[in-house]
Protein backbone atom coordinates (compact mmCIF):
# COMPACT_ATOMS: atom_id res chain seq x y z
CA UNK A 1 0.00 0.00 0.00
CA UNK A 2 1.95 2.98 -1.03
CA UNK A 3 2.54 6.25 1.78
CA UNK A 4 0.08 8.33 0.49
CA UNK A 5 -2.94 6.35 1.24
CA UNK A 6 -2.77 5.98 4.96
CA UNK A 7 -4.12 8.23 7.79
CA UNK A 8 -5.45 10.20 4.42
CA UNK A 9 -2.76 10.90 3.28
CA UNK A 10 -0.23 11.23 5.88
CA UNK A 11 3.27 11.14 5.77
CA UNK A 12 5.52 7.90 6.53
CA UNK A 13 5.60 8.96 10.58
CA UNK A 14 2.01 9.46 10.55
CA UNK A 15 2.18 13.19 10.23
CA UNK A 16 -0.56 14.71 8.33
CA UNK A 17 1.19 16.05 5.26
CA UNK A 18 -2.04 18.73 4.00
CA UNK A 19 -3.03 21.65 5.35
CA UNK A 20 0.37 23.48 4.58
CA UNK A 21 1.77 20.65 7.61
CA UNK A 22 5.22 19.85 7.68
CA UNK A 23 6.48 16.20 7.00
CA UNK A 24 6.81 15.72 10.59
CA UNK A 25 3.47 17.09 11.82
CA UNK A 26 4.45 20.37 12.27
CA UNK A 27 2.68 23.52 11.64
CA UNK A 28 1.96 25.52 8.26
CA UNK A 29 4.78 25.93 6.32
CA UNK A 30 5.74 30.05 5.65
CA UNK A 31 7.64 30.75 2.60
CA UNK A 32 10.88 32.74 3.44
CA UNK A 33 10.77 36.48 3.75
CA UNK A 34 7.35 36.89 4.68
CA UNK A 35 6.20 39.76 6.64
CA UNK A 36 5.47 37.31 9.27
CA UNK A 37 6.27 38.48 12.68
CA UNK A 38 8.08 35.33 13.72
CA UNK A 39 10.51 34.96 10.37
CA UNK A 40 13.75 36.64 9.76
CA UNK A 41 13.77 40.41 7.86
CA UNK A 42 14.01 40.93 4.23
CA UNK A 43 17.30 42.28 2.89
CA UNK A 44 15.62 43.68 -0.13
CA UNK A 45 13.06 45.29 2.08
CA UNK A 46 15.96 46.89 4.03
CA UNK A 47 17.81 48.11 1.07
CA UNK A 48 14.92 49.92 0.27
CA UNK A 49 14.31 51.38 3.49
CA UNK A 50 18.17 52.36 3.50
CA UNK A 51 18.04 53.77 0.04
CA UNK A 52 14.34 55.92 0.95
CA UNK A 53 16.82 57.30 4.35
CA UNK A 54 19.64 58.25 1.83
CA UNK A 55 17.29 60.19 -0.42
CA UNK A 56 15.91 62.26 2.31
CA UNK A 57 19.39 63.02 3.54
CA UNK A 58 21.52 64.07 0.54
CA UNK A 59 20.20 67.28 -1.69
CA UNK A 60 19.03 66.36 -4.87
CA UNK A 61 18.05 62.66 -4.41
CA UNK A 62 20.66 60.07 -4.21
CA UNK A 63 21.82 60.66 -8.12
CA UNK A 64 22.95 64.48 -6.83
CA UNK A 65 24.56 63.29 -3.64
CA UNK A 66 26.90 61.25 -5.17
CA UNK A 67 28.69 63.59 -6.50
CA UNK A 68 28.70 65.77 -3.09
CA UNK A 69 29.94 62.33 -1.42
CA UNK A 70 32.97 61.89 -4.36
CA UNK A 71 33.56 65.59 -3.72
CA UNK A 72 33.76 64.73 0.05
CA UNK A 73 35.79 61.88 -0.04
CA UNK A 74 38.34 63.61 -2.20
CA UNK A 75 38.51 66.74 0.28
CA UNK A 76 38.88 64.30 2.97
CA UNK A 77 42.19 62.42 1.55
CA UNK A 78 43.59 65.67 0.65
CA UNK A 79 43.58 66.74 3.80
CA UNK A 80 44.97 63.10 5.15
CA UNK A 81 47.70 63.76 3.23
CA UNK A 82 48.58 67.49 3.27
CA UNK A 83 49.15 66.84 7.28
CA UNK A 84 52.35 65.43 8.61
CA UNK A 85 54.07 65.29 11.90
CA UNK A 86 57.81 65.10 12.76
CA UNK A 87 59.03 63.71 15.71
CA UNK A 88 61.47 64.42 18.36
CA UNK A 89 64.47 62.58 16.88
CA UNK A 90 63.45 63.75 13.17
CA UNK A 91 63.53 67.10 11.08
CA UNK A 92 61.28 67.40 7.92
CA UNK A 93 62.17 69.11 4.84
CA UNK A 94 59.58 70.60 2.56
CA UNK A 95 59.60 70.50 -1.36
CA UNK A 96 57.46 72.38 -3.80
CA UNK A 97 57.44 71.42 -6.93
CA UNK A 98 60.47 69.37 -6.14
CA UNK A 99 62.94 72.23 -5.07
CA UNK A 100 63.46 72.01 -1.21
CA UNK A 101 62.18 75.18 0.79
CA UNK A 102 64.35 76.97 3.15
CA UNK A 103 63.20 76.37 6.45
CA UNK A 104 63.20 73.08 8.08
CA UNK A 105 60.53 71.76 10.01
CA UNK A 106 60.75 71.33 13.63
CA UNK A 107 59.22 68.34 15.82
CA UNK A 108 55.42 68.67 15.64
CA UNK A 109 52.50 68.64 13.61
CA UNK A 110 52.88 70.37 10.06
CA UNK A 111 50.71 71.35 7.35
CA UNK A 112 51.65 71.52 3.28
CA UNK A 113 49.97 71.38 0.05
CA UNK A 114 49.64 68.34 -1.30
CA UNK A 115 50.87 67.39 -3.93
CA UNK A 116 51.92 70.58 -4.83
CA UNK A 117 53.91 70.00 -2.11
CA UNK A 118 55.61 67.01 -0.42
CA UNK A 119 57.94 66.26 2.51
CA UNK A 120 61.36 64.44 3.10
CA UNK A 121 61.69 62.83 6.42
CA UNK A 122 65.54 62.61 7.99
CA UNK A 123 66.71 61.53 11.61
CA UNK A 124 69.02 63.71 13.66
CA UNK A 125 69.99 61.44 16.33
CA UNK A 126 73.57 59.84 16.77
CA UNK A 127 73.32 56.62 14.33
CA UNK A 128 76.14 54.19 13.50
CA UNK A 129 77.74 52.73 10.58
CA UNK A 130 79.76 49.38 10.74
CA UNK A 131 82.40 48.32 9.06
CA UNK A 132 84.36 45.39 8.39
CA UNK A 133 81.95 43.67 11.40
CA UNK A 134 82.76 39.81 11.65
CA UNK A 135 79.86 37.45 9.92
CA UNK A 136 78.17 40.43 7.62
CA UNK A 137 78.42 41.11 3.93
CA UNK A 138 81.09 43.84 5.02
CA UNK A 139 83.77 41.61 6.35
CA UNK A 140 86.05 42.07 4.00
CA UNK A 141 86.35 45.56 3.72
CA UNK A 142 87.92 45.47 7.23
CA UNK A 143 91.17 43.55 5.59
CA UNK A 144 94.04 46.43 5.28
CA UNK A 145 97.83 46.32 4.67
CA UNK A 146 100.30 48.16 6.95
CA UNK A 147 103.06 50.21 7.35
CA UNK A 148 105.46 46.96 7.64
CA UNK A 149 103.79 45.08 5.38
CA UNK A 150 101.11 42.91 7.44
CA UNK A 151 97.69 42.33 6.49
CA UNK A 152 94.86 42.89 9.28
CA UNK A 153 91.96 42.97 9.69
CA UNK A 154 90.09 46.36 11.41
CA UNK A 155 86.44 46.42 12.89
CA UNK A 156 85.31 49.90 13.73
CA UNK A 157 82.22 52.03 13.36
CA UNK A 158 81.27 55.50 12.23
CA UNK A 159 79.52 57.93 14.93
CA UNK A 160 77.66 60.67 12.86
CA UNK A 161 74.92 62.77 13.13
CA UNK A 162 73.15 64.87 10.37
CA UNK A 163 73.84 68.42 10.84
CA UNK A 164 72.28 69.26 8.06
CA UNK A 165 68.55 67.90 6.97
CA UNK A 166 68.61 69.89 3.37
CA UNK A 167 72.63 69.02 2.28
CA UNK A 168 72.15 65.59 3.73
CA UNK A 169 69.26 64.90 1.40
CA UNK A 170 70.41 66.28 -1.62
CA UNK A 171 73.97 67.17 -2.07
CA UNK A 172 74.73 63.96 -2.32
CA UNK A 173 72.71 60.59 -3.79
CA UNK A 174 73.42 57.64 -1.12
CA UNK A 175 74.93 59.56 1.89
CA UNK A 176 75.37 56.02 3.53
CA UNK A 177 77.12 54.55 0.84
CA UNK A 178 79.45 57.83 0.55
CA UNK A 179 80.00 57.75 4.11
CA UNK A 180 80.89 54.43 4.03
CA UNK A 181 83.62 54.41 1.29
CA UNK A 182 85.36 57.65 2.70
CA UNK A 183 85.80 55.82 6.34
CA UNK A 184 87.42 52.76 4.71
CA UNK A 185 89.86 54.84 2.53
CA UNK A 186 90.76 56.88 5.80
CA UNK A 187 91.53 54.14 7.86
CA UNK A 188 93.44 52.30 5.22
CA UNK A 189 95.26 55.76 4.47
CA UNK A 190 96.12 55.27 7.99
CA UNK A 191 96.75 51.88 8.82
CA UNK A 192 99.02 52.25 5.94
CA UNK A 193 101.37 54.22 7.18
CA UNK A 194 101.49 52.92 10.36
CA UNK A 195 103.14 49.36 11.83
CA UNK A 196 100.72 46.91 12.74
CA UNK A 197 101.49 46.82 16.06
CA UNK A 198 100.19 50.31 16.55
CA UNK A 199 96.31 49.30 15.27
CA UNK A 200 97.14 46.35 17.32
CA UNK A 201 98.13 47.51 21.11
CA UNK A 202 99.63 51.15 21.11
CA UNK A 203 98.15 53.79 19.50
CA UNK A 204 94.57 52.85 18.60
CA UNK A 205 93.28 56.32 20.30
CA UNK A 206 95.60 58.25 17.71
CA UNK A 207 94.53 56.27 14.71
CA UNK A 208 91.15 57.10 15.74
CA UNK A 209 91.45 60.30 16.00
CA UNK A 210 93.31 60.86 12.86
CA UNK A 211 90.58 58.79 10.97
CA UNK A 212 87.80 60.93 12.67
CA UNK A 213 89.91 64.18 10.92
CA UNK A 214 90.06 62.74 7.43
CA UNK A 215 86.31 61.39 7.34
CA UNK A 216 85.13 64.89 8.40
CA UNK A 217 87.25 67.03 5.88
CA UNK A 218 86.37 64.89 3.19
CA UNK A 219 82.38 64.81 3.65
CA UNK A 220 82.73 68.75 4.36
CA UNK A 221 84.20 69.34 0.80
CA UNK A 222 81.23 66.66 -0.12
CA UNK A 223 78.55 68.85 1.85
CA UNK A 224 77.40 66.18 3.02
CA UNK A 225 75.36 67.62 5.91
CA UNK A 226 77.11 64.74 8.29
CA UNK A 227 79.11 65.39 11.81
CA UNK A 228 81.78 62.56 12.32
CA UNK A 229 81.16 62.44 15.84
CA UNK A 230 83.29 59.20 16.63
CA UNK A 231 85.67 56.43 15.03
CA UNK A 232 85.92 53.45 17.02
CA UNK A 233 87.83 50.51 16.69
CA UNK A 234 86.43 47.89 18.04
CA UNK A 235 88.88 44.83 16.97
CA UNK A 236 92.33 44.68 15.25
CA UNK A 237 93.12 41.20 14.41
CA UNK A 238 95.38 39.28 11.31
CA UNK A 239 93.36 37.19 9.01
CA UNK A 240 92.34 33.60 10.20
CA UNK A 241 94.94 32.23 7.77
CA UNK A 242 97.77 33.85 9.48
CA UNK A 243 96.62 33.69 12.87
CA UNK A 244 99.22 31.07 13.98
CA UNK A 245 102.19 32.52 12.23
CA UNK A 246 100.96 35.93 14.02
CA UNK A 247 100.65 34.58 17.19
CA UNK A 248 104.43 33.23 16.66
CA UNK A 249 105.50 36.43 15.85
CA UNK A 250 103.98 38.08 18.72
CA UNK A 251 105.59 35.54 21.28
CA UNK A 252 108.84 35.79 19.76
CA UNK A 253 108.28 39.77 20.24
CA UNK A 254 107.18 39.51 23.71
CA UNK A 255 110.55 37.16 24.58
CA UNK A 256 112.30 40.05 23.07
CA UNK A 257 111.18 42.93 25.01
CA UNK A 258 111.26 40.49 28.01
CA UNK A 259 115.23 39.99 27.35
CA UNK A 260 115.47 43.22 26.99
CA UNK A 261 114.24 44.07 29.85
CA UNK A 262 116.22 41.22 31.56
CA UNK A 263 119.69 42.69 30.00
CA UNK A 264 118.58 46.49 31.29
CA UNK A 265 117.80 45.19 34.82
CA UNK A 266 121.43 43.61 34.42
CA UNK A 267 123.00 46.64 33.09
CA UNK A 268 121.65 49.19 36.08
CA UNK A 269 122.56 46.65 38.09
CA UNK A 270 126.59 46.20 37.03
CA UNK A 271 125.87 49.95 36.26
CA UNK A 272 125.72 50.71 39.93
CA UNK A 273 128.12 48.89 40.96
CA UNK A 274 130.70 50.39 38.54
CA UNK A 275 129.31 53.75 39.92
CA UNK A 276 129.76 52.75 43.92
CA UNK A 277 133.56 51.55 42.89
CA UNK A 278 134.37 54.82 41.13
CA UNK A 279 132.69 57.43 43.88
CA UNK A 280 135.29 54.62 46.39
CA UNK A 281 138.47 55.34 44.46
CA UNK A 282 137.49 59.04 44.27
CA UNK A 283 137.04 59.42 47.77
CA UNK A 284 140.29 57.52 48.40
CA UNK A 285 141.54 59.41 45.43
CA UNK A 286 141.00 62.62 46.98
CA UNK A 287 142.10 61.66 50.83
CA UNK A 288 145.52 61.08 49.34
CA UNK A 289 145.33 63.59 48.09
CA UNK A 290 144.53 65.79 51.18
CA UNK A 291 147.36 63.37 52.63
CA UNK A 292 149.94 64.30 50.52
CA UNK A 293 148.91 67.92 50.54
CA UNK A 294 149.02 67.87 53.72
CA UNK A 295 152.11 66.25 54.32
CA UNK A 296 154.05 68.44 51.99
CA UNK A 297 152.67 71.83 53.20
CA UNK A 298 153.60 70.31 56.86
CA UNK A 299 157.31 69.58 55.26
CA UNK A 300 157.42 72.70 53.27
CA UNK A 301 156.78 74.92 56.92
CA UNK A 302 158.92 72.90 58.74
CA UNK A 303 161.55 74.08 56.03
CA UNK A 304 160.70 77.48 56.46
CA UNK A 305 161.06 77.69 60.06
CA UNK A 306 164.60 75.79 59.99
CA UNK A 307 165.25 78.47 57.04
CA UNK A 308 164.16 81.13 59.31
CA UNK A 309 166.28 79.62 62.20
CA UNK A 310 169.09 79.61 59.88
CA UNK A 311 168.96 83.33 58.89
CA UNK A 312 169.08 84.12 61.98
CA UNK A 313 171.91 82.11 63.68
CA UNK A 314 173.96 80.19 60.54
CA UNK A 315 176.76 78.42 62.64
CA UNK A 316 174.20 76.93 65.37
CA UNK A 317 171.66 75.92 63.32
CA UNK A 318 174.40 74.29 61.09
CA UNK A 319 175.95 72.76 63.72
CA UNK A 320 172.32 71.31 65.86
CA UNK A 321 171.72 69.83 61.81
CA UNK A 322 174.68 68.11 61.47
CA UNK A 323 174.32 66.53 65.38
CA UNK A 324 170.35 65.21 64.75
CA UNK A 325 171.29 63.98 61.11
CA UNK A 326 174.44 61.98 62.47
CA UNK A 327 172.12 60.91 65.47
CA UNK A 328 169.77 59.68 63.20
CA UNK A 329 172.01 57.41 60.97
CA UNK A 330 174.39 56.22 63.51
CA UNK A 331 171.57 55.50 65.72
CA UNK A 332 171.00 52.35 64.76
CA UNK A 333 174.24 51.19 63.50
CA UNK A 334 177.08 48.85 65.19
CA UNK A 335 180.30 51.66 65.50
CA UNK A 336 182.91 51.97 67.79
CA UNK A 337 184.12 55.18 68.98
CA UNK A 338 187.85 55.54 68.89
CA UNK A 339 190.13 58.82 70.90
CA UNK A 340 193.38 59.45 69.10
CA UNK A 341 196.30 59.69 71.35
CA UNK A 342 199.17 57.69 72.26
CA UNK A 343 198.19 53.78 74.04
CA UNK A 344 196.49 52.38 71.25
CA UNK A 345 197.58 48.83 70.74
CA UNK A 346 198.37 47.71 67.06
CA UNK A 347 195.72 45.40 67.26
CA UNK A 348 192.09 45.50 68.33
CA UNK A 349 189.90 42.92 68.28
CA UNK A 350 186.79 44.48 66.92
CA UNK A 351 184.69 41.06 66.24
CA UNK A 352 184.81 40.06 69.75
CA UNK A 353 183.86 43.82 70.91
CA UNK A 354 180.81 43.84 68.01
CA UNK A 355 179.64 40.49 69.22
CA UNK A 356 179.83 41.93 72.89
CA UNK A 357 178.17 44.49 71.93
CA UNK A 358 175.13 43.12 70.24
CA UNK A 359 174.85 40.89 73.32
CA UNK A 360 174.89 43.72 75.32
CA UNK A 361 172.51 44.40 73.40
CA UNK A 362 170.06 41.75 73.31
CA UNK A 363 169.33 41.75 77.08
Amino acid sequence: MPWSNQNGGGGPWGGGGGNNQGPWGGGPNRPRGGGGSGGPPDLEDLIRRSQDRLRGVVPGGFNGGAVVIVILVIVAFLAIQSVYTVQPDERGVELRFGKPKEEISMPGLHFHLWPLETVEIVKVTEQQQNIGAAGSAQSAAGLMLSGDQNIVNVQFSVLYTVSDPKAYLFNLESPASTLQQVAESAMREVVGRRPAQDIFRDNREDISTEVRAIIQGTMDAYGAGISINAVPIEDAAPPREVADAFEEVQRAEQDEDRFVEEANQYANQQLGQARGQAAQIREEAAAYKDRVVNEAQGEAQRFISIYEEYATAPEVTRQRIFLETMETVLKNSNKIIMEEGPGVVPYLPLNELTRGNQQGGNR
